[in-house]
């Protein structure tokens, strides 16, 4: 498959990796959006409500929470924490996620959570590093965050679960992968592992979907 013509990390991915050269050729261009607009407080915000529970329920908590506050596209660290807790309580989320929230808010606050402008001036493992301070989040959200708000270019989530069940699609493994093997077989993708990490959950997806219409 030639790569004239496609960006660098899809073009380094083809050379180095038969493949995900052939995942590549089915799946199509790369195309996620990072969600540049979300402060990292409301991305680990967000992160919080999805733990644990399907995206329409938490989808529904979080539009009740938002509406706590009028006129607010999503609250402050500072709103939140002058909030009573037992109206975000009525809003659906269990004490143990109140707790987390309001030490997001008490960690923005502080400078633990940096701001969209400090957080940009950061390494990935700073990054972690920092937010896994905050209760409740852990490497694999602020993985997610690298990628789906920052755009970072090379994340590999080893302990996800669509991650590397991907991998084992893709690979045509008996078994599932390791996180440490998926991270040694990963090292041939450097600095594009970001990249081939959503080619691998798209080949988790297309098989979900395969699977559904039997």
């Amino acid at each position: 498959m030639p790569s004239s013509g496609r960006d660098p990390a899809t073009a380094h991915l083809l050379a180095v990796d038969p493949v995900m050269c052939r995942l590549i050729e089915v799946i199509g261009p790369f195309a996620l959006k990072p969600k540049v607009r979300r402060s990292p407080f409301e991305s680990l915000a967000r992160a919080i409500a999805y733990q644990q529970l399907h995206d329409k329920a938490a989808e529904s908590i979080l539009k009740r929470f938002i509406a706590l506050f009028p006129g607010r596209r999503f609250p402050r660290p500072d709103e939140l924490l002058a909030m009573h807790m037992s109206s975000v309580r009525n809003a659906g989320f269990s004490r143990p996620k109140i707790t987390a929230l309001r030490d997001l808010a008490a960690k923005t606050l502080d400078g633990t959570v940096p701001t969209s402008r400090v957080i940009g001036q950061l390494a990935d493992e700073a990054i972690i590093e920092r937010l896994i301070e905050v209760r409740g989040i852990g490497r694999w959200t602020v993985e997610m965050l690298l990628i789906f708000q920052l755009g970072r270019p090379d994340v590999l989530p080893v302990d996800d679960f669509g991650l590397r069940n991907g991998f084992r699609i893709a690979y045509r493994r008996p078994t599932m992968p390791t996180p440490k093997q998926l991270l040694q077989y990963g090292e041939r993708w450097k600095p594009h592992r970001t990249v081939a990490a959503w080619y691998l959950w798209r080949a988790a997806d297309r098989e979900k979907r395969a699977m559904s219409v039997l």
